[in-house]
């Protein structure tokens, strides 16, 4: 049976994307045939990390012998990829029917976007070579969470370092004394030094408005261990070779040059979480923030962070076989080209906006909300979009994630055409997801705490 038969279209279907098919929708539908047989397989995987944190999950599919048998390896291979981009894992323990575990160890042997999860979840970020491992015994599940930021006393530097800006504020006693943005362009540069420049001169700027620098807390987009760089799309332009001499040890190096004062860096999406959770006073909160590309980041209803990657802008959420394809991974339907300025220049033409080709993405999306101010009807198009894709992205999220609050930043969701978006969700939600619809609410700071917050999030990670 073709996978397109275990497709259905969503009841909202995106304007601008007619072919869109919301892995939340897929998934449902899918385990609900396999259970209509009457005897439906399951599969059983555990994710391994390597401060020995194990993670279960299970799914129903068709047993071998069911004529539907064919499409379980391309729904359990959408579900190993998701979880190993939200979770992690260098290793993944497979139970199910050999011939099918068999099948997703060539897939990250043989394929391009298989090799590159692999080489990145093994090499990358956790050091280790990546498997796949066929087993009936899977290992206990374990996990470690632990407190994170909330340091407000004394004098503090924060940053946050995106694709297309850098950010840095000084924070006394909590209270933001000054806050500078500043365009850059690191994806191209090739040398680290450049990198290091451009950063300490954000953080020199900042400290001039403070009697003294007790701390300083940073954000970035990609993945962190004991502010050590595992992989970021900030430093793409770097050669591999530099990337391990400089780059992997720059922010243990910042440190050194600010004489070794507390210094942490974490992924940008945790530090979003964190603004929302300090801002809501409430915990468990997915935050997602909509900029050059997605980041996410979850505070757990405990109010902690956990060892989890949170890299969504990898995690699929839309099966269909011609969604389009992320630059970097050779991927498709990942969260990246949904949740970002990448999604609006994806969409201009659909929507009839004509902008030149060669403009970057950040000035294509100040024309879409220019045009949004004027209540152009092409720029809400996108929005509305964007909404839908997003209510389905939060729906495939709920599996995954126990959140109450889905915090939503970035310059997508600037001006009126963020409120376009969340409406969107909101409608997704009450009409095919009524029971998430009831315990999920969606938050958008205003500008003023978009600012500051991150901000503040930021300067305190480090404990003094």
């Amino acid at each position: 049976m073709s996978n397109v038969l275990l497709l259905p279209p969503p009841k909202i279907v995106p304007l601008l994307d007619p072919s869109f098919r919301p892995a939340a929708v897929a998934r449902r539908h899918f385990a609900a045939q396999a259970a209509a047989t009457g005897h439906p397989a399951v599969v059983r995987l555990a994710l391994e990390q390597a401060d020995g944190s194990v993670f279960h999950f299970s799914t129903p599919i068709f047993s071998e012998d069911a004529p539907e048998a064919d499409a379980n390896f391309f729904f359990v291979e959408r579900l190993v990829k998701f979880l190993l981009w939200s979770r992690g894992a260098f290793r993944v323990y497979f139970d199910g029917p050999a011939t099918l575990g068999r099948q997703l160890q060539k897939h990250f042997t043989e394929t391009a976007s298989g090799k590159f999860d692999a080489q990145i979840m093994g090499e990358r970020i956790y050091e280790r070579p990546f498997a796949v491992v066929l087993a009936h015994q899977l290992p206990p599940p374990r996990s470690n969470t632990t407190p994170l930021g909330r340091h407000l006393e004394g004098c503090r530097i924060g940053f946050d370092l995106g694709a297309s800006d850098r950010k840095a504020a000084a924070v006394l006693n909590g209270e933001v004394v000054f806050s500078e943005e500043t365009l850059w362009n690191p994806v191209p540069q090739s040398d680290p030094q450049w990198h290091f420049d451009q950063i300490m001169e954000s953080l020199q700027t900042a400290a001039k408005h403070l009697p003294r620098v007790d701390a300083i807390g940073g954000s970035a987009a990609g993945v962190y261990v004991n502010n050590r760089v595992r992989v970021a799309s900030l430093f793409r332009g770097v050669p591999p070779e530099v990337f391990e001499q400089r780059v992997k040890n720059l922010f243990l190096e910042l440190k050194a040059a600010w004489g070794n004062i507390p210094f942490e860096v974490v992924n940008d999406g945790e530090v979003t979480a964190l603004a929302g959770s300090m801002s809501l006073g409430e915990n468990a909160v997915l935050g997602i923030a909509m900029g050059s590309s997605q980041a996410a980041g979850f505070v757990t209803p405990e109010g902690n962070i956990t060892s989890w990657l949170n890299e969504l802008a990898f995690a699929p959420i839309d099966y269909a076989p011609a969604a389009p394809l992320d630059e970097w991974s050779g991927d498709r339907g990942c969260g990246a080209q949904y949740f970002s300025q990448q999604c609006v220049g994806r969409l201009l033409k659909a929507a009839g906006i004509d902008l030149a080709e060669d403009q970057p993405l950040p000035e294509k999306l100040k024309q879409v909300q220019h045009l949004m101010e004027r209540d152009d009807e092409r720029a809400a198009k996108i929005y509305q979009t964007i909404g839908v894709y997003l209510g389905y992205g939060v729906a495939h999220y709920a599996e995954f994630y126990d959140f109450k609050h889905v915090l939503l930043l970035g310059r997508v969701t600037s001006g009126p055409g963020g409120e376009i978006i969340v409406r969107s969700a909101q409608e997704v939600l009450k009409t095919e997801f009524p029971e998430l619809a009831q315990r999920v609410g969606f938050q958008m700071p205003d500008e003023k705490e978009k600012r500051h917050g991150q901000a503040i999030a930021a300067a305190s990670l480090p404990a003094v």
